[in-house]
This record gives structure tokens, sequence and C-alpha cells, in this order.
């Protein structure tokens, strides 16, 4: 029986892998990434191959593969941009635009990741309240500074960093209406490579997903935060598992130098991104606490 779980699940790989590779080329012959009926269905697609838990290591593919997820994860990044500053446009021509934020198709999964991320940050935090929060990568529909401003973190200061400063631009719209958030929500066209010591205010530090494509790119981001983050302040990351690596980065408790890895959560629902969470420290060496596959981490949140 075991030979033929083995096979079956060999068989399983082969056909994502295929799947994938077939969506991809269909991906990278169309002129635009911007929302439309062929670009919705392709990604919908592509999502429904890659969010069932699979035994797949993406890192180990061949090359060719391995090219393919590299080229995807940007296509994958490109889209989501299109997608949320066409959302973001059409929710900022509204007199009050967060009123109409379900429009916005995924803005259910914000809500439970804001949940979880909140969550995390409870049990590991030492001021349940922190004062300013950092979110690196923030984007034209900052929905995870929004969703934890508005229901978790009432008295937080969210920094937005971005940039593009047309995201912000937009991102800054949406919440302008809003007299509690447009003074708590701040909004920087920086470079966080060129931010230094102002590291050091912020409580947590979120780093979007899609921030650095690659491992390599990823690298220098955290290696730059570890220089200056304060001691003792939390890194929250998001990373992908098993086969949704085809759809995001994915970051290891060996890439986090100058960190102390608290917990890993995976969740398997349709939250896509796993959720990394660490503290800066003075010591080197990476310690991972804890590891958790849940389906929709029901336990925690």
């Amino acid at each position: 029986m075991g030979s033929l779980g083995s096979c079956n699940q060999d068989q399983g790989q082969e056909l994502l892998i295929k799947n994938v590779c077939e969506i991809y080329n269909s991906l990278s012959t169309l002129e635009s990434l911007k929302p439309s009926k062929d670009v919705d269905t392709l990604f919908t697609q592509l999502v429904h191959s890659c969010i069932p838990p699979s035994p797949i290591d993406v890192t180990k593919l061949s090359a060719k593969v391995q090219d393919v997820r590299s080229k995807l994860i940007r296509l994958c990044g490109e889209a989501e941009g299109h997608l949320e500053s066409h959302f973001s446009t059409l929710l900022g021509s509204y007199e009050i635009p967060l009123d109409h934020i379900n429009i916005f198709p995924y803005y259910t999964n914000y809500i439970k990741l804001g949940r979880l991320e909140y969550t995390i940050l409870s049990n590991y935090i030492a001021n349940p309240n922190p004062n300013h929060i950092a979110f690196i990568g923030s984007g034209p529909l900052p929905l995870t500074s929004v969703v934890l401003a508005s229901n978790h973190l009432r008295t937080t200061t969210f920094h937005n960093y971005d940039i593009n400063p047309l995201a912000n631009a937009l991102a800054r719209n949406l919440v302008a209406a809003d007299h509690d958030l447009s003074k708590r929500m701040i909004f920087h066209d920086t470079d966080i490579m060129d931010v230094t010591h102002g590291l050091s205010d912020y409580d947590v530090v979120f780093l979007a997903a899609l921030v650095g494509m690659n491992k390599e790119e990823k690298r220098k981001v955290i290696d730059h935060l570890a220089m200056y983050m304060e001691p003792g302040s939390l890194l929250m990351l998001r990373s992908a598992h098993g086969a949704r690596g085809f759809l995001y980065p994915i970051v290891e408790p060996s890439d986090l130098p100058g960190f102390e890895v608290l917990a890993v959560f995976h969740p398997m629902d349709e939250v896509i991104n796993s959720v990394i969470v660490a503290r800066k420290s003075k010591n080197k060496p990476v310690i991972v606490h804890t590891v958790i596959d849940n389906q929709g981490l029901g336990d925690l949140v």
C-alpha cells in the first residue's frame, strides 16, 4: 500500500505541475494582466490548483519548473497590483469608500488573515496596544492595515510604505473620509531600503508577501530590517507553503538571521499566505518554537 500511495502522490504532483505550467503559458501570452474575463478565469484556475494541501516542495523541482515558478510569481504580483488598483479606484469614487469595502472579492480573506495576525501579535507582543506599526509594501488597497486598525488595534498608528506614489495616493484617498483612520494611517513614498534608524520606532513591522519576488531579493530586505529594527520588536512575514509556493515566495526560518523565529502558521483554508512571526534579537541563531498546520487555524482565532 505504501508504494501505491507514493505512486498516487507522484501522479498528483505531476498533474499539479502540468496544470500550473499550462496556466502560466496561457497567462504569459495575454497582452495585459489587468482585470478581465480571461485574466480572472486563469488566476481562479491557478488558485484552485494550488490551494489544496500538498506535500510538494516547490523549491526542489526541476530547473525548468523553477523558472516557470519564478516567472509566475512575478505575473501574480503584477496581476495583484492591477486588481488592487482597479478596486481602489472604484472604491475611491464613493463619498465614503470604506463603507463599500466589501465589493473587493477577497475582503473576507483579509478579515480572516487580520484576525489570525492579531491573535499572533497578542500572543507574542509585550505591549498589547502598540503605538506604531509599519507595513512594508502596502499597495493601493492596504487592507491589512485597514482591518487591523478598524477591528483590532484601534489606537495604533500604521505607517504604510510603498515605493509607488500612485499606489499611496489611491490608498490615502480610501481613508481620507474616515475621521479616525485618516489620522492613524500614514503613507510613505519611500523604499524601505532607504529607511534606517527610523525602523527602530516600530513595535511591529509587517513585510508583504510580494516585497522581494525571490529569495535573494527577500533576503536583502530581511537583512536590512535585522540591522535597523529595535531589539525585541516583532517582524511579521507572509510566506507560502506547499503548492501555494507557486503563487508567492517562500521564506524559511533559515532566511532570518538576526531574528528569533517564534512561530510559523500554515493556513489550509482560503487564506493563501503562511505567517511567520519573529523577534529581533542580538543573537544570530534561528530558533523555531512552533510550527502549526491547521485547517483555518481555529484553535488560534
